[in-house]
């Protein structure tokens, strides 16, 4: 992993447009600051979609065609703190559906602690966290061919280009069966006064979020980023629906990072990229899926229109 990080921020820094890989944010410190940012009044996403899942159970287990009596894997993408999910567990948990929950993650810390947390606030429900890659671990399931279904939520398809979320929902297509489905939480595009404050709060907390990745390729890679030479800056285009986050340098200067040894020089006013935050609409969705077996079966929203949640069946191999 260290070997990885170390190649990522070589090559993002050694760039004309200096960047870093977003999934860099989630050490233990970066877990938590997000899991901060979900409850924060300003990040309307978490709300959204927690909305959907705790009004709209039902119409959502009837969208996944989920029978009583057939056995079937929920299986979950990085499921943060459990909050949306937990509705939804708890739901077919008393209804007394057959399934198994298998949250996948590439942070132990954060397996460790939504098992801790589903435990005690719904025992009966069978949890077996995997650690690893999500096509790692999906492929190692690929071998059952038990109805799966899967939850990609939180809009964290949005991390990713339109590029690389064609390439991944394809993937992810290849995985599964026919009648098998996704479930894929998409924030919506809107005004730049709903969405910039989201990723700008008040608090400070989305800032320290950014500033977390200074911190951690201080402590990691023996890195001497002066935190204060840093700022944060999220900027938004309604017209493309995309959210970026920069970490701007506020001087002229050089960092060194004593494990590569190397040292970078930046200008004032020079940003590291370190986020992209997209938000959709269906005909976006359409153009991703568009060379996929999976088709739009249903989709729900919450009441002010912000979030969607889509739900993809897979059609044929």
């Amino acid at each position: 992993m260290i070997e990885e990080f170390l190649k990522d921020v070589d090559d993002g820094l050694s760039a004309d447009e200096k960047s870093i890989p977003s999934k860099y944010f989630y050490d233990k410190k970066g877990d938590e600051l997000f899991v901060e940012i979900m409850h924060l009044p300003e990040y309307y996403v978490t709300n959204a979609e927690y909305e959907i899942f705790k009004n709209q159970t039902k119409d959502i287990v009837d969208s996944l065609n989920l029978q009583k009596d057939t056995y079937f894997e929920l299986i979950e993408f990085g499921a943060g703190d459990g909050l949306k999910t937990v509705e939804l567990l708890r739901f077919l948990d008393n209804e007394n559906y057959n399934f198994d929950y298998i949250p996948i993650d590439i942070s132990q810390n954060a397996l460790n602690s939504i098992k801790a947390r589903f435990e005690k606030s719904i025992p009966n429900v069978s949890v077996k966290p995997m650690l690893g890659d999500y096509f790692k671990v999906l492929k190692l399931l690929n071998n059952s061919k038990d109805k799966k279904v899967v939850l990609f939520l939180g809009s964290n398809i949005g991390n990713m280009d339109d590029e690389m979320a064609t390439s991944f929902i394809y993937k992810l297509g290849s995985y599964l069966n026919p009648k098998d489905e996704i479930l894929l939480g998409v924030d919506l595009i809107k005004p730049e006064s709903i969405v910039l404050p989201a990723y700008n709060d008040k608090q400070g907390v989305t800032k320290e979020f950014n500033l977390n990745l200074l911190r951690r390729m201080n402590r990691e890679l023996e890195a001497n980023f002066q935190i204060n030479n840093f700022s944060h800056q999220p900027e938004y285009s309604e017209v493309t629906g995309i959210v970026e986050s920069f970490l701007v340098s506020n001087v002229e200067q050089s960092v060194s990072i004593k494990k590569l040894n190397k040292s970078f020089d930046f200008k004032k006013g020079e940003k590291i990229h370190t986020e992209i935050s997209r938000k959709y609409n269906d005909n976006i969705i359409q153009e991703i899926i568009s060379k996929t077996d999976l088709k739009v079966s249903s989709k729900l929203s919450d009441s002010k229109g912000y979030f969607t949640d889509y739900i993809l069946i897979k059609e044929k191999h």
